[in-house]
Parts: structure tokens; C-alpha cells; sequence
């Protein structure tokens, strides 16, 4: 599969993935203001569990989809960026060095906007600092031709570091309390899953499985559990077992036994047999690894994880009166992500090209780059993540997610119509 194809095919399903996010999240808040009410909270408070040896572990439905469900959405955010850092956007210091300046500045200034308003109670300042790739390609895609496509692969460059980013900091930052007892266990599984790299293993199952052991014991560390898919994701292999042109050979032969073999008899006779095991078994050889995993886990992605993510978590009584009772930290999140995200972008790309630190791709603009900078600003399912591991009180928590509704909204239309307004003019030229 070319590279172009593998690109249409993640920005068509983050694109999709948007619009289901925005429907779940509707869902959530008439769910939460309706009679039912009481019904949607008590179903994500249901509590389930399991126990692995001396490890129990119970958590309400809200938490398995937070710690366990978006364990798996952060694998597929891990193998992206794994994915553009070996052959994508950021493979090169030429390629990745203006949207990882964007990126860098798009996190430090928001989250320094946050600190700005709240020196007291700074812990939120990891809210505005998340892009949310999905509502900002969806726009990107629903307006269609009038957007340059070379905005898209920049957005797209941009939201991965910034993926990166967010999971650092609820690796270094969101952790509350450290159970040192779990760490040899957790370091031994990981090597574990390094060694069958370094090996050559190139089947995902032994990975996955590993995965899961590993994922055990980072949540029982008090580390989040997310960051073990991450962790995962940078061990899978990139490289098949054979190359194309290998493939290619092995194909070849393979069609033509089966065609020399053709007979009468209605029904495959043992060489044809032979020759389709060929055929499958070199299928399966030439997928490199972390595509593969990568194409299978983003359809769960972004169809079922991200908008039930939205679902259990975006229903949010409409409510202003806890909003104005905290209403600094909420202009924290707001004023980050509005105002915080397009100028951390522009401001450190620009100042990056004047000192020639970096160059501006030739087939953007600067006003391009502005409108960008507002789409980044659009926080929505990762600022809820991080809201959640932020704070603990449940009235503090429904403001904030108001304030990120606010600024995702706000930052989405000036996005929207500065991308119209460059179209106007470059039609006009």
C-alpha cells in the first residue's frame, strides 16, 4: 500500500471519527439533561473487576473505558507516531522541524496561559494543551476543496507530537500515588516485549499478549494505564519478513503452479492447495507489523472507542452556576485553547523561521498557518481525558468540560472562517 493511500485513509476515518464524536457527545448531553438522567450516571458507575494473582483491580464501567478502552486508542496514537517518525512527516529534521516547533509551541503557551490565571491551582494546565485530530480533520474534510490539502498533512504532523506531548504529561504529571512494588514486574514484561523484537518476531500476537501483562502492572504502579500502550506501540516492528520483491517472486510462482494445475474435476486438487498456503503464508509475511496493527486498531478507534469515550463522558448538565464558582480555571481552559493555541503556533514558527531555526513549507501560508493554529485549539475528547485525571471533584469537572465545549466551539468557527477566507482570495487571484 502506497503512502498516499495509507494518509486518505487515516484523515477519511478521523474525518468520520469527528462526526460520530459530535453526535455521541450531543447524545451525552440530552442524556444527561433528560429525565433519564439518573439512569446514564448510575450506568457508567457500575462497578466491574478482575484479579490476576495478588493483583485485583475494580474500577466502574467510566474507568474501564478511561484506563482500558483508551489503553487502546493510546497503542494506535503510539504506533502513528512511531509510524511518522520512521517514514512519515517526522522522519527527517527537514520535514518534522516546522510542525514539531508548531507543536511544541502550541503546548507551552496554552499551558501557560492556564498557569497565568491559576498560579494557585496550576494542575490543570495540561487541559488546553491537547488537540483533538479528529474534530479538526473532520472540519478540514467537510469543507472539502477549499481547503489546501498540504494543511492537512501539517495538522496531521502537529497533532502527533502533540500526541506525544499529552502523553508525557499524564505519564510525569497525572500520577498520584507510586507503588514501587510493581515496577520490576512491569520492567521485566517490557524487555520481554523488546526482546521479541530484537529477535525478529513479526506475529502480534505474542506483543498483544504481553501487552496486557504490562498494562496489568503500569496500572498497578498508580502510573496511568494508557501510557502502557504507547510503550507497546514503540516496540512493535515496523519491518516485514519479506520484501516486496520477494513477494512478488513467491506470488508469481505460487499463481502459476495453481494455474498449471487446473483440472476437470470441480474442486482444488492438492497443488492448487499447496499453492494458495503459499499464497496466504507470503501475504501474511510481507505486512510489516505495525501497519497492520495500526489499520485494525484505528476502524475501533475511531468507530467505537473515541465516540463511546465521548458518549460516557461528555454528558454534562447544563449548569453556568459551577462555571462562574470556578470560573479562573475554566478561562484557563478557554483562554488556552481559543487564544493560547494559535499563538504558541504562529509566534514559535515564526520566530523559528526568522532565526532560519526552521523553513516554512512554500505551499502554505501564514494565514494557513493561523487558521490551523485555531483548529489545534479544538481540546474536546483529549481536554476531557485529561480533565478527568486533573481533578476529582465531580462539580469542577462539569465546568470544565462546559469551558472546553466553549473554546473547542469558538476555536472551530474562527478556524473555519479564516480557511474560507483564504479560499475567497486565492479564487479571486
Amino acid at each position: 500500500m502506497k503512502k498516499n493511500n495509507i494518509f486518505e485513509q487515516f484523515i477519511s476515518k478521523e474525518a468520520m471519527s469527528g462526526v460520530l464524536l459530535f453526535m455521541a457527545t450531543v447524545l451525552a448531553i440530552i442524556a444527561a439533561n433528560s429525565p433519564w438522567s439518573q439512569e446514564y450516571y448510575d450506568l457508567w458507575h457500575l462497578p466491574m473487576g478482575f484479579s490476576l494473582g495478588n493483583i485485583t483491580t475494580s474500577m466502574s464501567l467510566t474507568y474501564w473505558i478511561d484506563d482500558g478502552l483508551m489503553a487502546l486508542f493510546f497503542l494506535m496514537v503510539g504506533l502513528e507516531i512511531k509510524r511518522e517518525l520512521m517514514v512519515g512527516e517526522l522522519s527527517s529534521i527537514q520535514k518534522a522541524s516546522f510542525p514539531v516547533v508548531a507543536a511544541i509551541g502550541g503546548m507551552a503557551i496554552p499551558a501557560l496561559v492556564y498557569v497565568m490565571l491559576n498560579p494557585d491551582n496550576p494542575i490543570g494546565f495540561g487541559i488546553p494543551m491537547a488537540t483533538d485530530i479528529a474534530f479538526a480533520l473532520g472540519i478540514l474534510m467537510l469543507l472539502g476543496s477549499k481547503v489546501n490539502p498540504a494543511l492537512k498533512v501539517f495538522l496531521v504532523a502537529l497533532a502527533v507530537v502533540d500526541d506525544l506531548g499529552a502523553v508525557l504529561v499524564v505519564a510525569t504529571v497525572y500520577t498520584q500515588e507510586i507503588h514501587t512494588q510493581y515496577f520490576l514486574m512491569a520492567i521485566i514484561i517490557y524487555a520481554l516485549i523488546w526482546l521479541l523484537n530484537f529477535k525478529g518476531v513479526k506475529s502480534l500476537w505474542p506483543y498483544l499478549l504481553l501487552g496486557v501483562a504490562l498494562w496489568v502492572y503500569i496500572h498497578a504502579i498508580g502510573i496511568h494505564a494508557t501510557v502502557a500502550g504507547v510503550l507497546l506501540a514503540f516496540a512493535i516492528p515496523i519491518g516485514s519478513k519479506i520484501d516486496e520483491h520477494k513477494f512478488i517472486k513467491t506470488q508469481t510462482d505460487a499463481i502459476n503452479d495453481f494455474e498449471k494445475n487446473i483440472d476437470t474435476i470441480p474442486i482444488l486438487n492438492h497443488h492448487q492447495m499447496d499453492a494458495l498456503e503459499t499464497i496466504g503464508c507470503s501475504y501474511d509475511k510481507v505486512q510489516n507489523p505495525l501497519l497492520k496493527l495500526e489499520h485494525h486498531l484505528h476502524g475501533l478507534s475511531a468507530f467505537v472507542i473515541m465516540p463511546l469515550f465521548a458518549f460516557s463522558n461528555a454528558g454534562v448538565v447544563i449548569d453556568f452556576s459551577p462555571f462562574m464558582d470556578n470560573l479562573m480555571i475554566v478561562l484557563g481552559v478557554i483562554l488556552g485553547l481559543v487564544i493560547g493555541k494559535p499563538i504558541g503556533i504562529v509566534t514559535f514558527t515564526w520566530l523559528a523561521t526568522k532565526l532560519k531555526l526552521v523553513t516554512k513549507p512554500d505551499n502554505i501560508t501564514w494565514m494557513e498557518v493561523i487558521a490551523v493554529g485555531f483548529l489545534a485549539g479544538i481540546g474536546f475528547t483529549m481536554s476531557i481525558f485529561i480533565t478527568h485525571l486533573a481533578f476529582m471533584d465531580e462539580a469542577l469537572i462539569a465546568a470544565v468540560k462546559l469551558g472546553v465545549f466553549i473554546a473547542s466551539f469558538i476555536a472551530a468557527v474562527i478556524g473555519v472562517v479564516l480557511l474560507l477566507k483564504v479560499s475567497d482570495n486565492k479564487a479571486k487571484v
